[in-house]
């Protein structure tokens, strides 16, 4: 087993102030390198993209973090930071029969029809916070894109498709920022951690008492109907999967869409010229240029595992690197920093892959293909109102964003566009 002080350290910084650099500097390192997290707990880090691909299909490595050695041991308890991401049951952290008994619930009301027929919902949603955009405008006349926009497009829609009440969402926007933040100390994280069971156990309640036609109602119904199908933890851990990751994914993905467009002047040419399908290249380019996930935890080997000649031991924690292999040039040629919408082929990892890739991938390719295009076509003057290298980062390692995009939005367009 190779001995892990030779293989190169790259602490990861919990503000996310040089993501890309970072990713870079892990990607010099090796197709594998060593990372730090919070706590000086070391992490291993694959960043070659063919690797990867292998790694996320591979039996051989498990995501439920009841394998983590470090857990085991004692060296990470209950108020690291961190433990939020990673504690939780639900299909992300298990594996083989567990993984499809905790899968298929999902699966069978989460379908990509149901996800279609949300269309209509999208659009409308869409077109109404693209007219009250202007009035969102700050003293200096720029509006937080982000806050204001990306934002509100996908927790709405996942907020109505869980059944989330209104006067929930501002509570629950708070929950979802601090468990993707990896700069909180350790008593933020207990505390983000009883909130956020309290609040899905309310719902869980609530939607009992009063169902409607959303997926916790659908979810509670299987399980009534078959209580192997979710216990009450996983139940809870699962909407609240649903909730983060059908929120956070499709956040920065039209966040960074817009930030990468209006920076790219000629790229952003080409996809305001083009259809339907120019855009779904330009959502394909984002995904893998400015992944929205930058890494992922965890994979933790069943054995002792070899990876480009570096050992790594059962028990073990693993990374996806998921924005640094986006960059890969092993897998993208030298022009690999380059964003070009009309890359082609365009496949990426961004939304994992093996049996845990992401079910709501449909979705946020739904949401971002409507959301952007509609954008630019309502403001065709759209400008950044920052230099784009002074935006802060979303404090994390997990998500890549910018915090705040502000934006001159300029003369709306006399006719506002059509539903896409």
């Amino acid at each position: 087993m190779a001995d892990p002080t030779t293989v190169p350290l790259v602490p990861l910084d919990p503000f996310g102030a040089d993501h890309h650099g970072e990713q870079r500097r892990l990607r010099e390192a090796g197709p594998v390198a060593q990372a730090e997290l919070p706590g000086g707990i070391r992490v291993w880090v694959v960043t070659d993209h063919a690797l990867l691909a292998e790694l996320v299909a591979d039996e051989r490595v498990s995501k439920n973090w009841r394998n983590w050695s470090a857990i085991q041991d004692g060296t990470i308890t209950d108020d690291w930071p961190l433990v939020g991401m990673i504690k939780v049951t639900n299909m992300v952290t298990s594996d083989a029969a567990a993984h499809s008994r905790l899968r298929r619930p999902v699966t069978r009301v989460f379908t990509r029809g149901r996800v279609e027929q949300l269309r209509p919902r999208i659009n409308q949603i869409v077109a109404e916070l693209l007219t009250e955009l202007p009035a969102q405008a700050g003293p200096d006349g720029s509006v937080d894109l982000r806050s204001q926009y990306a934002y509100p497009v996908p927790m709405q829609v996942i907020c109505e498709l869980l059944g989330v009440p209104r006067e929930w969402r501002s509570e629950l926007r708070r929950l979802v920022d601090s468990i993707f933040r990896t700069d909180t100390s350790s008593e933020e994280a207990v505390a983000t951690e009883r909130q956020r069971l309290a609040l899905l156990a309310e719902l869980v309640r609530l939607r009992r008492d009063e169902p409607g036609e959303d997926l916790t109602s659908a979810l509670i119904t299987l399980r009534e109907e078959d209580e192997a199908a979710l216990s009450t933890e996983e139940l809870i851990d699962t909407i609240w999967l649903l909730l983060t990751a059908g929120h956070e994914t499709t956040l920065s993905l039209i966040t960074n869409g817009v930030r990468a467009l209006l920076t790219h002047p000629d790229q952003k040419a080409i996809a305001v010229a083009g259809d339907a399908t120019t855009w779904s290249g330009v959502v394909e380019e984002v995904l893998r240029w400015d992944a929205p996930i930058g890494n992922f935890p965890a994979r933790y080997p069943l054995e002792d595992v070899t990876i480009a000649g570096v050992t790594i031991a059962k028990g073990d924690a693993i990374l996806a690197a998921y924005s640094g292999v986006g960059r890969d040039p092993r897998q993208y040629g030298p022009d690999a920093d380059r964003f070009d919408v009309t890359r082609s082929p365009q496949r990426h990892l961004s939304f994992g892959g093996g049996p845990h890739v992401c079910l709501g991938a449909h979705l946020a390719r739904l949401e971002a293909g409507i959301a952007l295009p509609a954008l630019f076509a309502r403001y065709p003057d759209l400008r950044l109102a920052a230099d784009p290298a002074t935006l802060p980062p979303v404090p994390s390692f997990f998500s890549n964003s910018a915090a705040v995009l502000p934006v001159q939005l300029g003369q709306a367009a006399a006719t506002p566009p059509s539903a896409i």
